[in-house]
């Protein structure tokens, strides 16, 4: 009797009743990438023709999708199979960030509200400015303004390379980031520069500072590196992770769970750069984890590489290779195991800016009560809930199992 939790970072469905107040009324990633993909307008040299994600559609993905927004996307027509459930879910927290997200998911909604950085440049409050660089000892900062990553990376890296100045940057996202070259600046010095600055944001509520090392000679060259780290604060209650720990189960945690949950009850950590390599991880963990055990990981290229760069034909990609990789995993599972397969909020590839859309996620699952349907939940927390009822560890605070 295992759980197995895979977030599909930033797969939405459409839908969320309050995206109008995040001025998200209309995004439906999944929907959105099928109706591109219907017309011909996501073709690439990696895939071609309707979206085809045959494992995803049989646990339930269509459904999902039709039970947020009212409507199946073209290529998620197959029947449900037998064994599987599934239904969408929204999130009652107030923001639409990573941490957010992922808390909910595992019991612990965030009641209160981040601290944002305005719009207007410069956007961080000199005294902080002045703070880092005297305690960090850097001669000034780059950017201090919202921005792409890879855009800020690609204005500003000739001149920090030059200069020794990090890029300092925001997004809608209650997060400070910082991009610096990893040879240049030093991977290990952007990760001290960055345990200075999570100390000074936490008086502002930050949900998170980032590191985003880069390599590269010029701005043609530049790319980030799989070195990312999150400094993020802890949740504000036990989540699910934490129960397990609790009781003395086998944690597995794949991906940046480590990071989003301030490494508090994350167990084994196994991260890798890229969902290929972190398929690899999960497949790994799930081969040792005990009886009683839980396994979560995260998949970032859907947000981070295609969802944020609004890649449509590299996000239907991802996609159909991560549905590839679930006919590996799905053999696996055992009688008693309990998979569930969702998102962490949506990133509309069609929509306007870069920011995460405020959508409902899907919610498919194996195994556990599988005479139970699970419909359209009013909170991300309900999945904590039903993983903590399978293992049987005390309830979470928040949702009720499916």
């Amino acid at each position: 009797m295992r759980a197995i939790l895979l977030v599909m970072d930033s797969v939405g469905v459409g839908g969320a009743p309050d995206a109008s107040s995040y001025g998200d009324a209309g995004a439906d990633t999944v929907g959105h990438i099928a109706d591109a993909c219907a017309g011909g307008k996501a073709d690439n040299a990696v895939r071609q023709g309707p979206l085809h994600l045959p494992n995803l559609t049989r646990l339930g993905l269509g459904e999902a999708c039709a039970l947020s927004t009212g409507r199946r996307p073209a290529g998620l027509e197959t029947a449900v199979s037998a064994g599987a459930r599934c239904g969408c879910a929204c999130e009652v927290s107030t923001g639409k960030d990573t941490p957010s997200g992922h808390w909910e998911l595992a019991g612990v909604p965030v009641r209160f509200e981040w601290g944002y950085f305005p719009r207007s440049a410069p956007c961080f409050p000199e005294q902080l400015i002045d703070a880092l660089c005297d305690q960090a000892q850097l001669p000034g900062i780059l950017g201090n303004c919202h921005a792409s990553g890879t855009e800020i990376i690609a204005e500003h890296g000739e001149q920090h390379i030059k200069s020794g100045r990090p890029i300092c940057y925001t997004s809608a996202d209650s997060v400070f980031q910082i991009a610096a070259h990893e040879q240049g600046f030093g991977l290990e010095r952007l990760y001290q520069v960055c345990a200075v600055a999570r100390r000074l944001v936490d008086p502002l509520n930050i949900g998170r500072v980032i590191a985003r090392p880069f390599v590269g000679t010029d701005a043609a060259s530049f790319l980030r590196t799989g070195n990312r780290r999150d400094y993020a604060v802890p949740p504000p209650g036990d989540t699910i992770l934490d129960l397990a720990s609790a009781a003395g189960r086998d944690v597995v945690s794949v991906g940046k769970i480590g990071d989003i949950f301030a490494h508090r009850g994350t167990g084994r950590l196994l991260k890798a750069d890229g969902n290929h390599a972190l398929f690899d991880c999960t497949l790994e963990g799930l081969s040792t984890l005990a009886d009683g055990g839980l396994l979560f990981a995260n998949f970032i290229d859907f947000d981070s590489h295609f969802g944020h760069r609004r890649d449509v034909a590299g996000y239907a990609a991802a996609l159909e290779a991560f549905d590839g990789r679930l006919s590996e995993l799905l053999p696996r599972l055992r009688s008693d195991d309990l998979l569930i397969v969702t998102g962490d909020h949506g990133c509309d590839p069609t929509w306007g800016g870069t920011d995460h859309t405020r959508e409902q996620v899907p919610v498919l699952a194996v195994g556990g009560d599988t005479t139970k349907n699970i419909g359209q939940r009013s909170s991300f927390a309900d999945v904590g809930a039903s993983i903590a009822a399978h293992l049987r560890l005390p309830d979470v605070s928040a949702g009720r199992p499916f």
